[in-house]
């Protein structure tokens, strides 16, 4: 990444700051910060990852989150899910134990509106300040710096932070008071579960009936039925390829999340469950890091 990287970063001060969890989002997320002139120390439950990320880029690793924290101006996280940002941020070791009175934590994990409510009380009773921010773009967006990132929490950290954090993004959004980020993502996840059991749907349709799908989905593209997943995914769906992207257990688990939201502020989410449901048949047929698109395979 750091001989090919094609991010054009604005000018902002150098800046002190850590990135917690190196998986295939925070990788590279710390290294575009890395590449634009941040000090980073970085923090990985498995040392292996965080040695690797210090071989590729210029940072320093630190053995524990409290340790990565300590005198940095701006923390940021991405790690699995609930249970994994608690483990990180709180206890004797945790990041909110070595954070400097004032400092910003930005946690992109995909988690729910609850935990990010709870983080955000737990910061505020140590004069410390959270913002939930999940991303939306997948690896390739990470990879170039490009990713959606929305926000919840307090109009003073977020813009704060904004700078920084557009190092690797291309829209960096406060969407309201804390857990708004988490909400949005939801709203996301959803929409993109039904685009893409229907464009699975239209193209196995289109196949069966003998149409040259590629030739179609370039005339209908430029129509209303446009999306990024036709863009993005419509010709990989028709080769049958899925050994990329956005794996569909992680899709699972973040859909998981919306219908427990669901259930609690009455919200109906009928397409989304039973898409839902559409994802364990692609778990159950040894799918479970295929790209989401991989919904088509079960119309075969």
């Amino acid at each position: 990444m750091a001989s090919t990287n094609p991010k054009q970063y604005e000018p902002t001060p150098s800046r002190k700051v850590a990135f917690l969890g190196l998986g295939v989002m925070g990788f590279p997320m710390a290294g575009h910060l890395a590449l634009a002139g941040h000090k980073v120390t970085v923090y990985n439950r498995s040392s292996e990852k965080a040695l690797a990320w210090c071989k590729e880029f210029t940072g320093a690793y630190a053995p524990t989150p409290r340790e990565a924290v300590a005198d940095c101006d701006f923390v940021f996280s991405c790690v699995g899910n609930d249970d994994d940002v608690r483990a990180i941020m709180l206890g004797a070791d945790g990041a909110f134990a070595g954070m400097k009175p004032g400092a910003i934590l930005v946690d992109h994990t995909t988690a729910s509106a609850n935990v990010a409510r709870e983080m955000y009380a737990e910061a505020k009773k140590r004069g410390l300040q959270f913002v939930d921010g999940p991303v939306s773009g997948g690896q390739a967006g990470a990879q170039n710096g490009l990713l959606t990132v929305m926000c919840g929490g307090d109009e003073a950290a977020f813009d704060a932070v904004k700078p920084v954090a557009m190092c690797f993004s291309r829209a960096f959004t406060l969407l309201g008071p804390a857990g708004a980020g988490q909400l949005t993502k939801m709203v996301n996840q959803i929409a993109i579960a039904g685009l893409v059991q229907g464009l699975s749907e239209a193209i196995a349709f289109g196949q069966k009936a003998g149409l040259d799908m590629n030739l179609v989905l370039e005339v209908i593209g430029k129509g209303a039925a446009q999306s990024w997943q036709m863009d993005n995914r419509g010709k990989t769906m028709i080769e049958g390829k899925f050994d990329f992207g956005f794996a569909t257990a992680w899709m699972r688990k973040d859909l998981g999340i919306a219908l427990e939201e669901a259930k609690r502020n009455g919200a109906r989410l009928p397409v989304t469950a039973l898409v839902d449901q559409f994802y364990a048949d692609i778990k159950e047929m040894g799918g479970a890091r295929w790209d989401t698109s991989s919904l088509i395979k079960r119309l075969k």
